[in-house]
């Protein structure tokens, strides 16, 4: 079973065609050949990019010496408007304070204590599916536009986890609908990402981007405002915005200030909503494609209760499975990009200082040489041995080494809880002629959306 997969584009082509290519979608500019390349080599006339796909490089570049690679400032560039100076696109000591902060909020028993939230979300995107499907109409099967169902679940995650409301909260319905125009307007790489600009030069977003990103920001501000007087006040819920807010530093003894905590904010409702909102999309997408499954799924599934347990979570094998199956072929982030510091070699070629280091989650957990049948839809594989030893060397869809997802544990309880109630409920089908096709906007995502068939179970 293949699911689609963009089509590449020829070896060589002109920068300007390139360029064009990139902003529209980064995933179709790229040629064919990077699915079997260790290393490729992009020249352009203002810097040179190295995409890398060598397992120990990536080792090298992202677990052994990190800080000789940080974070490109030219991802930033597109992203800033939104996110400040959020931990997402700060590098060195910066970063370090805001990881030490954010940390403590996602360890182990903290996500125990955020899972009776997570479980409310789920049942309401149970609600809000069978609304969409036959509802309204009080037919008994409909067509349902998947994807943006995913979101309105992922949003609605975020929102009970991080400020104990619901996504029909007033503010949370507002940031949720502006979003959805946000992330349509921006591109992952603006052209600021491409030319070398001086700080005060404009960096060119579009007006709809910095609308939406301003009146994103200003209702952030809203909710981060109304809960430190709830702190003050010492009537503030427990939840993942109370203990970042009131979590000092241990090494300096300080805490987010209130434009801190706005940029922090920004970044956990795009990190934590769009990303898990991808995976699931293509999750019911998938297991749409393959009915077998789909059913051992929902047989799986249909042991939890009403209200399951956090310990419930460890029971659903196949259908974590299945999710990091998802999360193999459609990886939300599609490509992570560092600079080195310092001159480097990389398998026997020169890396000048300063250029781009490009590790593509896409095409590693796709490289025709580090994994069987890479195309294919096979959650069964990751119990075997040859899966594995894949997912030691080609595996990274929360990055990897210090600088990995925060939220990584979080996601995959999520994830996985959401897609077996969802599955338990529900049969999705696929609607012929009406395969989606993934693009890369902020991560990846279908060009025109994912409609399934949904019936009850």
């Amino acid at each position: 079973m293949h699911p689609p997969k963009p089509p590449a584009r020829a070896d060589r082509v002109s920068l300007l065609t390139y360029l064009r290519l990139f902003r529209r979608d980064i995933l179709s500019a790229q040629p064919a050949r990077l699915y079997r390349a260790w290393m490729a080599e992009f020249r352009t006339p203002f810097f040179r990019s190295y995409m890398v796909n060598d397992p120990a490089l990536i080792r090298l570049v992202l677990n052994e010496r990190p800080d000789d690679f940080p974070k490109s400032d030219r991802v930033g560039e597109g992203l800033r408007v939104l996110l400040g100076q959020s931990v997402f696109v700060t590098n060195g000591e910066t970063w370090k304070r805001q990881r030490r902060i954010i940390d403590p909020a996602f360890e182990g028993g903290r996500l125990k204590e955020t899972f009776p939230a997570m479980v409310a979300a789920a049942q309401a995107a149970v609600a809000r599916m069978a609304a969409s499907a036959w509802g309204s109409a009080g037919a008994t099967a409909g067509m349902v536009e998947v994807e943006e169902q995913a979101s309105h679940a992922a949003a609605d995650v975020i929102f009970r986890t991080l400020f104990s409301i619901p996504i029909e909260h007033e503010i949370a319905s507002a940031v949720f609908q502006e979003f959805r125009r946000y992330q349509r307007s921006q591109p992952i790489l603006n052209l600021a990402a491409f030319l070398p600009l001086p700080r005060w030069m404009p960096r060119f977003h579009r007006r709809a981007t910095r609308a939406s990103a301003a009146a994103i920001r200003a209702l952030i501000t809203r909710l981060t405002e109304a809960r430190a007087a709830e702190i003050a006040a010492g009537t503030a819920p427990d939840d993942l915005a109370t203990k970042i807010m009131t979590t000092r530093d241990p090494v300096t003894g300080q805490g987010f200030t209130p434009a801190e905590m706005v940029d922090q904010v920004a970044i956990f409702f795009l990190a934590g909503h769009e990303t898990s909102a991808s995976a699931l999309g293509w999750a019911l997408y998938l297991l749409a494609l393959d009915p077998a499954i789909q059913d051992r799924v929902a047989q799986e599934a249909a042991a939890l209760g009403d209200a399951p347990e956090f310990s419930d979570v460890n029971r659903l094998r196949l259908t974590r499975d299945v999710f990091r199956e998802t999360l193999r072929l459609y990886p939300p982030v599609p490509m992570l990009v560092r600079e080195n510091r310092c001159p480097e070699e990389f398998r026997g070629r020169k890396v000048a200082k300063g250029a781009q280091v490009v590790l593509s989650p896409w095409h590693l957990h796709r490289h025709e040489r580090l994994w069987a049948e890479p195309d294919a839809f096979d959650p069964d594989r990751w119990g075997g041995e040859a899966a594995r030893v894949s997912a030691r060397e080609a595996y990274m869809p929360f990055s990897a080494g210090p600088r990995v997802c925060t939220g990584a544990g979080f996601a995959m309880v999520e994830g996985v809880l959401l897609l077996a109630m969802l599955v338990r409920a529900f049969r999705f089908g696929r609607i012929a002629g009406a395969d989606p096709m993934p693009v890369a906007h902020l991560t990846v995502r279908a060009k025109d959306g994912i409609r399934l068939k949904v019936t009850p179970r």
